[in-house]
Protein backbone atom coordinates (compact mmCIF):
# COMPACT_ATOMS: atom_id res chain seq x y z
CA UNK A 1 0.00 0.00 0.00
CA UNK A 2 1.56 3.36 -1.12
CA UNK A 3 2.13 5.80 1.50
CA UNK A 4 0.32 9.24 1.34
CA UNK A 5 2.17 11.96 0.85
CA UNK A 6 2.26 15.02 3.92
CA UNK A 7 0.34 17.40 3.46
CA UNK A 8 0.44 20.85 5.13
CA UNK A 9 -2.23 21.77 7.78
CA UNK A 10 -4.61 25.10 6.81
CA UNK A 11 -6.65 27.20 8.02
CA UNK A 12 -9.69 27.67 5.92
CA UNK A 13 -10.15 31.65 6.38
CA UNK A 14 -7.48 33.70 5.87
CA UNK A 15 -9.37 36.33 7.93
CA UNK A 16 -7.09 34.35 11.10
CA UNK A 17 -3.99 35.80 9.55
CA UNK A 18 -2.50 39.50 10.18
CA UNK A 19 -1.50 41.59 7.87
CA UNK A 20 1.90 42.30 9.06
CA UNK A 21 3.65 45.71 8.03
CA UNK A 22 7.38 45.28 7.09
CA UNK A 23 8.29 46.54 10.11
CA UNK A 24 6.12 44.53 12.23
CA UNK A 25 7.34 41.28 10.77
CA UNK A 26 11.19 41.74 11.57
CA UNK A 27 10.62 43.22 14.47
CA UNK A 28 8.63 39.85 15.83
CA UNK A 29 11.45 37.68 14.00
CA UNK A 30 13.91 39.50 15.94
CA UNK A 31 12.28 39.17 18.94
CA UNK A 32 11.66 35.13 18.27
CA UNK A 33 14.94 34.93 16.84
CA UNK A 34 16.59 36.53 20.20
CA UNK A 35 14.86 34.19 22.62
CA UNK A 36 16.08 31.23 20.63
CA UNK A 37 19.58 32.11 21.40
CA UNK A 38 20.82 33.80 17.67
CA UNK A 39 23.99 35.83 18.68
CA UNK A 40 23.23 39.78 18.54
CA UNK A 41 25.66 39.63 15.41
CA UNK A 42 23.97 37.58 13.85
CA UNK A 43 20.67 39.30 13.96
CA UNK A 44 22.31 42.54 13.07
CA UNK A 45 22.57 41.24 9.49
CA UNK A 46 18.69 40.14 9.68
CA UNK A 47 17.84 43.62 9.54
CA UNK A 48 20.75 44.91 7.54
CA UNK A 49 19.15 42.32 4.84
CA UNK A 50 16.25 42.65 6.06
CA UNK A 51 16.45 46.65 5.26
CA UNK A 52 18.26 45.80 2.05
CA UNK A 53 14.51 43.78 0.31
CA UNK A 54 12.10 46.85 2.37
CA UNK A 55 14.09 49.63 0.32
CA UNK A 56 13.81 47.66 -2.70
CA UNK A 57 9.84 47.02 -2.35
CA UNK A 58 9.14 50.30 -1.88
CA UNK A 59 10.59 52.05 -4.69
CA UNK A 60 9.54 49.48 -7.05
CA UNK A 61 5.94 48.26 -5.28
CA UNK A 62 2.91 50.04 -3.52
CA UNK A 63 3.42 47.01 -1.03
CA UNK A 64 2.69 47.97 2.97
CA UNK A 65 2.10 44.26 4.16
CA UNK A 66 4.43 41.13 4.00
CA UNK A 67 1.11 38.95 2.97
CA UNK A 68 1.29 41.09 -0.49
CA UNK A 69 4.57 39.48 -1.13
CA UNK A 70 4.89 36.69 -4.07
CA UNK A 71 6.69 34.59 -5.89
CA UNK A 72 7.47 36.71 -8.87
CA UNK A 73 8.64 39.47 -6.05
CA UNK A 74 11.62 37.47 -5.30
CA UNK A 75 12.60 36.82 -8.61
CA UNK A 76 12.60 39.92 -9.82
CA UNK A 77 14.47 40.99 -6.21
CA UNK A 78 17.18 38.11 -7.41
CA UNK A 79 17.37 39.93 -10.87
CA UNK A 80 17.58 43.25 -9.85
CA UNK A 81 20.84 42.31 -7.23
CA UNK A 82 22.49 40.24 -10.10
CA UNK A 83 22.19 43.05 -12.63
CA UNK A 84 21.21 46.61 -11.75
CA UNK A 85 22.62 46.77 -7.90
CA UNK A 86 25.65 48.98 -7.09
CA UNK A 87 28.14 47.39 -5.21
CA UNK A 88 29.16 49.52 -2.52
CA UNK A 89 26.07 51.86 -2.80
CA UNK A 90 26.21 54.93 -0.49
CA UNK A 91 29.25 53.93 0.59
CA UNK A 92 31.35 57.39 1.83
CA UNK A 93 34.91 56.68 0.53
CA UNK A 94 33.78 54.79 -2.45
CA UNK A 95 32.70 56.73 -5.90
CA UNK A 96 29.31 56.44 -7.18
CA UNK A 97 31.21 55.97 -10.80
CA UNK A 98 33.98 53.48 -9.14
CA UNK A 99 31.03 51.24 -7.97
CA UNK A 100 30.45 48.12 -10.21
CA UNK A 101 26.88 47.05 -11.07
CA UNK A 102 25.79 43.53 -9.60
CA UNK A 103 26.07 41.53 -6.33
CA UNK A 104 28.20 38.80 -6.49
CA UNK A 105 26.54 35.04 -6.16
CA UNK A 106 27.47 34.75 -2.43
CA UNK A 107 26.55 38.22 -1.60
CA UNK A 108 22.96 37.52 -2.96
CA UNK A 109 23.21 33.98 -1.33
CA UNK A 110 23.74 35.42 1.65
CA UNK A 111 20.32 37.80 1.45
CA UNK A 112 18.28 35.05 0.26
CA UNK A 113 19.20 33.32 3.27
CA UNK A 114 18.25 35.37 5.68
CA UNK A 115 14.78 36.34 3.72
CA UNK A 116 13.99 32.37 3.85
CA UNK A 117 15.11 32.81 7.54
CA UNK A 118 12.56 35.26 8.12
CA UNK A 119 9.74 33.74 6.48
CA UNK A 120 10.08 30.43 7.67
CA UNK A 121 9.68 31.53 10.70
CA UNK A 122 6.78 33.69 10.18
CA UNK A 123 4.78 30.48 8.46
CA UNK A 124 5.84 28.54 12.11
CA UNK A 125 4.52 31.36 14.29
CA UNK A 126 1.36 30.64 11.91
CA UNK A 127 1.64 34.47 10.59
CA UNK A 128 1.36 34.33 7.24
CA UNK A 129 -0.78 31.97 5.25
CA UNK A 130 1.76 31.28 2.68
CA UNK A 131 5.10 31.52 2.09
CA UNK A 132 6.19 33.27 -0.79
CA UNK A 133 9.77 32.27 -0.91
CA UNK A 134 9.55 28.96 -0.37
CA UNK A 135 9.93 28.29 -3.91
CA UNK A 136 12.68 29.91 -4.19
CA UNK A 137 15.77 28.38 -4.33
CA UNK A 138 19.60 29.88 -3.67
CA UNK A 139 21.97 30.50 -6.79
CA UNK A 140 24.41 28.11 -8.37
CA UNK A 141 27.24 28.84 -7.52
CA UNK A 142 30.91 27.84 -8.54
CA UNK A 143 33.40 26.37 -6.54
CA UNK A 144 36.06 28.63 -5.72
CA UNK A 145 39.60 26.98 -6.20
CA UNK A 146 41.50 30.35 -5.26
CA UNK A 147 40.26 30.67 -1.59
CA UNK A 148 43.50 28.84 -0.35
CA UNK A 149 47.24 30.95 -0.10
CA UNK A 150 50.09 28.89 -1.58
CA UNK A 151 53.11 27.96 1.17
CA UNK A 152 55.30 31.28 -1.15
CA UNK A 153 52.29 33.15 0.05
CA UNK A 154 52.57 32.62 3.44
CA UNK A 155 55.95 33.17 3.73
CA UNK A 156 55.66 36.47 1.88
CA UNK A 157 52.71 37.51 3.79
CA UNK A 158 54.45 37.01 7.45
CA UNK A 159 57.41 39.14 6.38
CA UNK A 160 55.57 42.31 5.92
CA UNK A 161 54.45 42.55 9.54
CA UNK A 162 56.81 45.41 11.34
CA UNK A 163 57.05 43.20 14.43
CA UNK A 164 59.18 46.26 16.18
CA UNK A 165 55.69 48.00 16.29
CA UNK A 166 53.71 46.73 18.73
CA UNK A 167 50.60 46.42 16.20
CA UNK A 168 52.93 44.88 13.60
CA UNK A 169 53.49 42.23 16.25
CA UNK A 170 49.92 41.71 17.46
CA UNK A 171 49.24 41.11 13.49
CA UNK A 172 52.10 38.98 13.08
CA UNK A 173 50.67 36.35 16.23
CA UNK A 174 47.48 36.51 14.95
CA UNK A 175 48.25 35.63 11.26
CA UNK A 176 50.45 32.55 13.01
CA UNK A 177 47.80 31.66 15.35
CA UNK A 178 44.83 31.02 12.38
CA UNK A 179 47.48 29.07 10.12
CA UNK A 180 48.51 27.14 13.17
CA UNK A 181 45.01 26.26 14.82
CA UNK A 182 42.14 27.15 12.02
CA UNK A 183 40.27 29.58 14.75
CA UNK A 184 37.96 31.81 13.50
CA UNK A 185 38.70 34.98 13.14
CA UNK A 186 35.93 36.29 16.37
CA UNK A 187 37.02 33.20 18.33
CA UNK A 188 40.46 34.07 17.83
CA UNK A 189 39.68 37.59 18.79
CA UNK A 190 37.34 37.17 21.20
CA UNK A 191 40.91 35.00 23.42
CA UNK A 192 41.29 35.86 26.85
CA UNK A 193 44.64 35.07 28.65
CA UNK A 194 42.55 32.39 30.59
CA UNK A 195 41.73 30.51 27.53
CA UNK A 196 45.34 29.45 27.07
CA UNK A 197 47.23 26.33 29.18
CA UNK A 198 50.49 27.30 27.91
CA UNK A 199 51.69 23.63 29.90
CA UNK A 200 49.56 21.36 27.27
CA UNK A 201 49.40 23.86 24.48
CA UNK A 202 45.42 24.03 24.00
CA UNK A 203 42.75 26.68 23.64
CA UNK A 204 39.72 26.00 25.53
CA UNK A 205 37.00 28.13 23.66
CA UNK A 206 33.94 28.35 25.55
CA UNK A 207 30.54 27.77 24.07
CA UNK A 208 30.05 31.54 24.42
CA UNK A 209 32.81 32.04 21.90
CA UNK A 210 32.45 29.05 19.63
CA UNK A 211 30.37 30.01 16.21
CA UNK A 212 28.22 26.42 16.75
CA UNK A 213 27.68 27.19 20.59
CA UNK A 214 29.52 23.88 21.24
CA UNK A 215 33.13 23.98 23.71
CA UNK A 216 36.15 22.70 21.68
CA UNK A 217 39.77 22.45 22.36
CA UNK A 218 42.39 23.62 19.97
CA UNK A 219 45.80 22.70 19.89
CA UNK A 220 48.83 24.83 19.02
CA UNK A 221 52.52 24.54 18.29
CA UNK A 222 55.25 25.46 20.90
CA UNK A 223 56.38 28.67 18.23
CA UNK A 224 52.94 30.20 18.19
CA UNK A 225 52.34 29.71 22.08
CA UNK A 226 55.58 30.71 22.64
CA UNK A 227 54.63 34.55 20.50
CA UNK A 228 51.69 34.29 22.48
CA UNK A 229 53.48 34.28 26.00
CA UNK A 230 55.29 37.51 24.31
CA UNK A 231 52.20 39.16 22.98
CA UNK A 232 50.41 38.65 26.66
CA UNK A 233 53.65 40.00 28.34
CA UNK A 234 53.50 43.01 26.13
CA UNK A 235 49.63 43.88 26.66
CA UNK A 236 50.41 43.83 30.62
CA UNK A 237 53.15 46.47 30.22
CA UNK A 238 50.41 48.78 28.79
CA UNK A 239 46.91 47.62 29.60
CA UNK A 240 44.67 46.22 32.55
CA UNK A 241 43.22 43.55 30.45
CA UNK A 242 42.89 40.13 29.96
CA UNK A 243 41.95 39.78 26.45
CA UNK A 244 44.84 38.97 23.67
CA UNK A 245 44.23 41.01 21.15
CA UNK A 246 43.70 44.45 21.76
CA UNK A 247 44.55 48.13 19.31
CA UNK A 248 47.50 49.97 20.42
CA UNK A 249 44.47 52.14 22.78
CA UNK A 250 44.03 48.90 24.85
CA UNK A 251 40.47 48.49 22.96
CA UNK A 252 39.51 45.00 22.08
CA UNK A 253 40.54 44.17 18.17
CA UNK A 254 37.19 44.36 15.93
CA UNK A 255 36.66 41.59 13.10
CA UNK A 256 36.78 44.01 10.40
CA UNK A 257 39.54 45.62 11.54
CA UNK A 258 42.08 43.13 11.87
CA UNK A 259 40.74 41.98 8.00
CA UNK A 260 41.87 45.21 6.62
CA UNK A 261 44.98 44.65 8.14
CA UNK A 262 45.38 41.22 6.57
CA UNK A 263 44.49 43.09 3.32
CA UNK A 264 46.83 45.61 3.85
CA UNK A 265 49.82 42.82 4.09
CA UNK A 266 48.15 41.28 1.12
CA UNK A 267 48.73 44.68 -1.21
CA UNK A 268 52.35 45.22 0.75
CA UNK A 269 52.87 41.37 -0.42
CA UNK A 270 51.51 42.17 -3.86
CA UNK A 271 48.75 39.28 -3.74
CA UNK A 272 45.98 41.07 -5.40
CA UNK A 273 44.40 37.93 -7.03
CA UNK A 274 43.24 36.73 -3.32
CA UNK A 275 41.17 37.77 -0.45
CA UNK A 276 42.92 38.87 2.25
CA UNK A 277 40.15 37.79 5.22
CA UNK A 278 40.30 35.54 8.60
CA UNK A 279 38.56 32.92 6.47
CA UNK A 280 40.96 32.26 4.03
CA UNK A 281 43.76 31.73 6.41
CA UNK A 282 41.57 29.09 7.97
CA UNK A 283 40.94 27.40 4.84
CA UNK A 284 44.29 27.22 3.98
CA UNK A 285 44.75 25.34 7.44
CA UNK A 286 42.34 23.15 6.76
CA UNK A 287 43.78 22.48 3.19
CA UNK A 288 47.66 21.94 4.65
CA UNK A 289 46.12 19.80 7.46
CA UNK A 290 44.90 17.35 5.41
CA UNK A 291 48.11 17.41 2.79
CA UNK A 292 50.15 16.98 5.78
CA UNK A 293 48.49 13.51 6.93
CA UNK A 294 46.14 14.73 9.43
CA UNK A 295 42.93 12.36 9.02
CA UNK A 296 39.52 14.10 8.59
CA UNK A 297 37.56 13.30 11.60
CA UNK A 298 40.28 14.57 13.52
CA UNK A 299 40.35 18.09 11.46
CA UNK A 300 36.71 18.62 11.94
CA UNK A 301 36.93 18.03 15.34
CA UNK A 302 39.42 20.87 15.61
CA UNK A 303 38.04 22.96 13.26
CA UNK A 304 34.71 22.53 14.93
CA UNK A 305 32.24 21.60 12.01
CA UNK A 306 29.38 20.25 13.10
CA UNK A 307 28.80 18.58 9.90
CA UNK A 308 31.82 16.95 8.28
CA UNK A 309 30.33 18.19 4.46
CA UNK A 310 30.43 21.66 5.40
CA UNK A 311 34.47 20.94 6.27
CA UNK A 312 34.95 19.42 2.76
CA UNK A 313 34.48 23.19 1.52
CA UNK A 314 37.20 24.26 3.08
CA UNK A 315 39.99 21.51 1.82
CA UNK A 316 39.77 22.01 -1.81
CA UNK A 317 42.56 20.55 -3.83
CA UNK A 318 43.99 22.84 -6.72
CA UNK A 319 45.60 20.75 -9.87
CA UNK A 320 49.33 21.10 -8.32
CA UNK A 321 47.80 18.56 -5.09
CA UNK A 322 45.64 16.88 -6.94
CA UNK A 323 48.70 15.63 -9.53
CA UNK A 324 51.25 15.68 -6.44
CA UNK A 325 48.93 12.88 -4.47
CA UNK A 326 48.24 11.28 -7.81
CA UNK A 327 51.96 10.45 -8.25
CA UNK A 328 52.32 9.81 -4.31
CA UNK A 329 49.40 7.30 -4.48
CA UNK A 330 48.59 5.80 -7.90
CA UNK A 331 48.99 2.10 -8.10
CA UNK A 332 50.75 1.66 -11.36
CA UNK A 333 53.41 3.93 -10.22
CA UNK A 334 53.69 2.03 -6.58
CA UNK A 335 53.84 -1.59 -8.50
CA UNK A 336 56.18 -0.16 -11.17
CA UNK A 337 58.65 1.37 -7.89
CA UNK A 338 58.54 -2.17 -6.59
CA UNK A 339 59.55 -3.67 -9.81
Amino acid sequence: MPLKKRVKRTQTSSADYPQLTFEQAIDLVIAGKRAEGLRERTLKDYVKSWEYFVTWIRVNYDYETVDKLTVDVFRNYINYQKYDAKRYDGHKYIASDQQRVGLSDTTINIRLRVLKAVFNYLEREELIEVNPIEKIKLLRQDMDLTNCLSEEEIKALLRQPEQKDYVGFRDFVGMNLLLDSGLRGQEMLSLRTGDIDFQSRFITLSAEISKNRKPRLVPISAQVSKLLLQLISENRQHFKTDRIFLSCYGEPLGHNQFNKRLKYYGLKADIDAKKMTCHVYRHTWAKNMILNGCDPFTLQKMGGWSDIRTMRRYIQMDTKDIRRSHDDFSPVMRLRGRN
